[in-house]
C-alpha cells in the first residue's frame, strides 16, 4: 500500500468514515458497541482494512451535511449518493450500489407512469437535498417541487396538502404505501440513486485507490455478500461495472 494514499485518506492515522444515517437501507442497525451497521458501514470497515488503518464511522443524520462537511476535517471518506452538485467538491467512485427511485401517487391519480408526473400544476413532495432531490431539481421542467426535510415529513405533506405524488426510493414507498388505501407506486424509475465513497478532490492518489477499490468489491462479490448479510436483497442491487 502505497503511503501516499494513506497519507491522504488517514491522515490522522485512522480512517474516518462519513456515514449517511438516513438511509435505511444502507444502515441497518447498530453494532454492540453503538457504530453504525449495514451495507455502507461495512465497506467503510473493508476499505479501512485495505489500507491497514483501524475506522471510525462519523454519523450524519442526512446526506446534505455530510457532503457540506468535506474540507472541514471531520471526514476522510463520505458514504453518500454520487451527484453532479455534490461532485464539484468531492471525487466520488463509480456506485457500489443502486437504489431505484420512483412516485408513489394516492387513489384516483390520473397520473399513469413517470412520464405522466412532470406537468403543469403537478406537486411532488421531496425530501429536500437527497440524491433523487436533486435529480428531479435539475430534470423537472413543469411540476413543481415541494420540498421537507425529512421522508416523514415529505410523506406527512403528501397527505395534508393532498399534493399529487411523492418522490422516494421505491423500497421506502413500499413501506409507505399502506398509509393510503388505494395509493399506487408508479413502474420504473426517473432515476436510480448511485451510492458511492467519495473523498476530497485534492485527494488524487486516495481517490483512485477508492475507485479501484469499489471496482473489485463489485467484481469479487464482496458487495453482493454484504447485501446478503444485511438482509436487503431485492432492495438494494449491485451497481454494474463502472
Amino acid at each position: 500500500m502505497s503511503q501516499s494514499i494513506v497519507a491522504e485518506l488517514a491522515p490522522h492515522g485512522v480512517l474516518r468514515a462519513g456515514i449517511n444515517m438516513s438511509n435505511f437501507l444502507l444502515v441497518t442497525g447498530r453494532t454492540p458497541s453503538g457504530d453504525p451497521d449495514g451495507v455502507s458501514p461495512d465497506m467503510a470497515r473493508a476499505i479501512a482494512d485495505r489500507l491497514g488503518v483501524p475506522v471510525k464511522l462519523v454519523p450524519f443524520p442526512k446526506p446534505g451535511e455530510l457532503a457540506d462537511a468535506v474540507g472541514a476535517d471531520t471526514w476522510d471518506i463520505g458514504l453518500i449518493g454520487a451527484e453532479p452538485a455534490r461532485a464539484e467538491k468531492i471525487a466520488f467512485t463509480p456506485a457500489y450500489v443502486e437504489i431505484e427511485a420512483t412516485y408513489l401517487v394516492p387513489a384516483g391519480s390520473p397520473l399513469r407512469k413517470i412520464e405522466d408526473v412532470d406537468k403543469p400544476g403537478v406537486r411532488i413532495a421531496v425530501t429536500a437535498r437527497s440524491a433523487y432531490d436533486l435529480w428531479l431539481e435539475r430534470n423537472i421542467r413543469h411540476a413543481t417541487l415541494v420540498r421537507s426535510d425529512s421522508l416523514a415529513s415529505a410523506t406527512e405533506k403528501f397527505a395534508s396538502d393532498n399534493l399529487d405524488a411523492l418522490a422516494g426510493l421505491r423500497p421506502g414507498l413500499l413501506g409507505d404505501i399502506a398509509k393510503f388505501p388505494g395509493g399506487r407506486i408508479l413502474d420504473g424509475q426517473f432515476t436510480a440513486v448511485q451510492q458511492a465513497v467519495g473523498t476530497a478532490r485534492s485527494n488524487a492518489a486516495g481517490a483512485a485507490f477508492l475507485r479501484d477499490f469499489v471496482e473489485e468489491a463489485k467484481k469479487s462479490g464482496l458487495v453482493a455478500r454484504l447485501i446478503e448479510k444485511h438482509g436487503v436483497v431485492g432492495r438494494l442491487s449491485v451497481a454494474p461495472p463502472g
